[in-house]
């Protein structure tokens, strides 16, 4: 479990934030003053308008009070501008039609933000949103019955960003893997991987019907072969079946593991299902259903009766023979996480073909008195790759699935992850092979990478040359591309905060390779080191500071920020 502290002064209070007070603060003050009737203040947002003529903020709370106040948005503006306080961040308010209200950022309070990023160092962005509450995300969690697959990768990457960004906005945070080792599934991988064992053996043993069919468990079973020979045929066929599935699942998991490491991802926590049933969990959660009016027997086994709570149809706990569904377990997991464990938020990272679930979910954690809200469910849709315009649908190594380990191992760790984290998780992607292997402009990933290496090629240099520019003068920082730069690194907290909120990693590659167009732009109009020796020292400053927001933003991924390329 870890967290991260906020930076005093680099917080910003979250600059958009601070900003929306002052405007609510103002538009109170002009009500008390009856300069304008409204019952209830509107939520007052402020955005970045998209054309930065406009300034650097804006906000429309003239526009939503002009029904209520039945003045021209124009004219609210100008009266709540009237009582805006000073701030040491805004050089200017004005209103602007139809009816919004406009910051253009200080020019000075820009500059001096070099110097608080200097300071801030590694720490730069981080804030203190979370309070140290308590999150769990739980991702990945693929039955251990087969290889890591492209969409594990999505959510794995998801997950493990998630949890970057949670720990930089102030909570604390556990991964966790939850480990299906349990159920009908298991069984039948048991049974499959006994068969290719035989019939690696040359025996002619025939598949079962709900049997995993994939090329890996053929692999499986020669290995085993080679480490432990034919003495399982000499046992009873269900011990041995139970024997051979413990040793398959334990290498599937290893596989696990390495691939996720490979990925750059290590869990805090590997839960097992099974611990579920030996600990207790299971029947505790199950008796405490039972003491509401949500259960009911019927047809032969137990149901979740749910149309009481919202939810469609019943959903079955215990199947007539009394074994657990998958979502009796489920019930069980949560109750551990919630009651036991006492996390104040949990956070799934769930398939697609698990959106039917989610309701359901929410649905029983509410009767094992939780609040619902606490419970966020992410669904990562599905992943389509393609070699420029052709769908890839199998592995050539196989002719079977396409692994997870084979894409990492033709693109890397760094395109991977950078390639599944932009889009959002609810909409499908094309994960395009060919474009994440290309060491040009048009790969996104590359493109980043290479603005950090120019910078650490800059510094390289000033070092060889001896410059010492730590008493650079910043306030010499006063051309377009200078503060253009420093405004793109000052929305570092606001991303932060903005993924922490929303749950939504997307925005940080957006956010990079912003940063990286704006450090480029910068550089192709702005000499770094010139025979102007001020100058040099103050640009240099700047320079570094967008190293640390650049490399922090790249770390936020768990992507590399290399020196050179």
């Amino acid at each position: 479990m870890y967290g991260m502290t906020a930076v005093s002064g680099v917080d910003l209070m979250i600059l958009r934030r601070k900003l929306a007070k002052a405007l609510e603060q103002a538009a109170i003050e002009a009500q008390q003053r009856g300069l304008l009737a409204f019952t209830t203040l509107p939520v007052v947002t402020v955005e970045h308008p998209q054309n930065l003529e406009y300034g650097d903020y804006a906000s429309s709370l003239p526009l939503k009070l002009a029904r209520a106040t039945k003045m021209d948005p124009m004219i609210i503006a100008e009266k709540i501008i009237g009582f805006m306080p000073s701030l040491p961040e805004v050089a200017k308010v004005v209103a602007a039609p139809p009816g919004f209200i406009n910051f253009t950022l200080s020019p000075d309070w820009l500059t001096r933000q070099v110097e608080a990023i200097l300071n801030a160092g590694d720490s730069y962005g981080n804030i203190n949103l979370g309070d140290s509450k308590s999150v769990q995300i739980e991702f990945v969690s693929v039955n251990p019955t087969g290889p890591l697959h492209v969409g594990h990768g999505r959510g794995a990457v998801l997950g493990s960003t998630l949890a970057n960004v949670l720990g930089a906005a102030g909570y604390a945070v556990e991964k966790e893997y939850y480990i299906n080792d349990a159920g009908s599934q298991l069984d039948a991988f048991n049974r499959s991987l006994y068969t290719r064992y035989q019939q690696y053996l040359g025996i002619d043993a025939e598949m079962p019907s709900d049997g995993y069919l994939g090329n890996y468990m053929v692999d499986l079973a020669k290995e085993i072969v080679g480490n432990e020979g034919d003495r399982f045929l000499k046992l009873p066929e269900e011990v041995a079946t139970q024997e051979l599935g413990a040793i398959g699942i334990s290498k599937i998991m290893d596989k696990i593991r390495q691939d996720l490491k490979l990925l750059g991802l290590e869990f805090d926590v590997w839960f097992s299902e099974q611990s579920l049933y030996q600990g207790g969990q299971y029947e505790k959660a199950m008796k405490l259903l039972r003491d509401t009016s949500c259960v009911a027997e019927k047809e032969n086994a137990t149901w979740f009766v749910s149309p009481v709570l919202g939810e469609d149809k019943d959903n079955v706990l215990m199947r007539s023979d009394g074994s657990p569904t998958y979502f009796a377990s489920d019930i069980a997991y949560h109750f551990n996480k919630f009651l036991e464990r006492q996390f104040d938020i949990v956070i799934d990272i769930w398939g697609a073909d698990h959106q039917g679930h989610v309701s359901r979910m929410k649905a029983a954690v509410g009767v094992l008195g939780v609040s619902p809200e606490r419970l966020k469910i992410i669904i990562c849709q599905l992943v389509t790759l393609r070699r420029g315009q052709e769908i890839v649908k199998v592995s050539k190594r196989s002719g079977d699935i396409i692994t997870l380990r084979e894409v990492i191992d033709e693109v890397g760790p760094d395109a991977c992850r950078f390639f599944f984290l932009s889009r959002s998780a609810d909409s499908q992607m094309d994960f395009d092979l060919e474009l994440a292997k290309k060491q040009s402009a048009d790969n996104p990933v590359y493109y980043v990478q290479y603005a950090h290496a120019r910078i650490a090629s800059i510094l390289r240099l000033a070092k060889e040359r001896g410059i010492e520019y730590s008493q650079g003068d910043v306030s010499l920082l006063t051309t377009e591309p200078e503060l253009t730069l420093i405004r793109q690194m000052t929305l570092l907290p606001e991303i932060i905060e903005t993924v922490a909120c929303s749950l939504e990693p997307h925005h940080l590659p957006y956010y990079a390779q912003n940063l990286a167009t704006v450090f480029h732009s910068f550089y192709k109009q702005c000499r770094v080191v010139s025979k102007n020796q001020t100058l040099t020292l103050a640009r240099l400053k700047l320079v570094e500071a967008a190293q640390i927001v650049l490399a922090r933003t790249l770390h936020l991924m768990s992507v590399a920020a290399p020196e050179s390329m």
